[in-house]
């Protein structure tokens, strides 16, 4: 699985923004990518559930080959009937983005892309069950649906805290959407934008500084 310029935005704003919470979750690790943004950075245990099993091998490998492999632990499951020992105080996710839309003839594709292993409802369903009452959940999806998973979200008594719309170039509208969610109402909700590029092509000074300590080259 490919390591996205989202993803790792993902990853890298949280990491800086939540305080050291005793546990965190990752519901659908993939490769491990945002267990790994975080554990770097935080003092909180970090864990993950990945349910394709293809990925968790990959997902173990990549945990043991790092300095923050004692931080982490890595379950094989489905979110929505596994039993964690422990409520979290964070919970973070880069789901499935694609509901009702025409899928491609690869299944690990349509694993990552496609919801019909996991729908959004069944998302904030999952994560209220393993939330704590004072915790908090981010989540990381295409612009086009923060509209809808707000008012979904709202439904189930999760309130928008603040959001982060990413843009390729300042040339380019949203594509993206990073959202963070608390159980207690806001006011006001925070917004704002970062550009990956500039004008000029290059990574953008806050892009840049976000992600400064994760890319070799920055």
């Amino acid at each position: 699985m490919k390591v996205s310029t989202d993803a790792c935005v993902l990853g890298a704003w949280f990491a800086a923004k939540i305080r050291d919470y005793t546990y965190v979750l990752d519901i659908g690790s993939g490769t491990g990518l945002l267990m790994l943004m975080l554990a770097q950075k935080l003092k909180s245990q970090v864990h993950g559930i990945e349910l394709d099993l293809d990925c968790f091998k990959q997902l173990k490998e990549n945990i043991a080959h790092n300095n923050w492999k004692d931080k982490c632990k890595v379950i094989i499951g489905d979110v929505r009937t596994y039993t964690f020992p422990v409520k979290y105080d964070f919970i973070i996710s880069n789901p499935p983005f694609y509901e009702n839309q025409l899928q491609s003839g690869d299944d690990k594709i349509n694993l990552a892309r496609h919801s019909s292993n996991l729908t959004l409802q069944e998302l904030i369903s999952s994560i209220d069950k393993n939330l704590t009452n004072d915790g908090t959940f981010g989540i990381l999806l295409p612009y086009q649906r923060v509209k809808e998973f707000e008012k979904m979200a709202s439904e189930n008594n999760f309130f928008l805290s603040e959001k982060l719309l990413l843009k390729q170039s300042p040339t380019h509208g949203h594509y993206r959407g990073i959202l963070h969610f608390t159980r207690t109402k806001v006011n006001p909700v925070q917004s704002y934008t970062l550009l990956i590029k500039d004008n000029s092509k290059n990574y953008s000074p806050e892009f840049t500084e976000l992600l400064k300590d994760y890319y070799l080259n920055l």
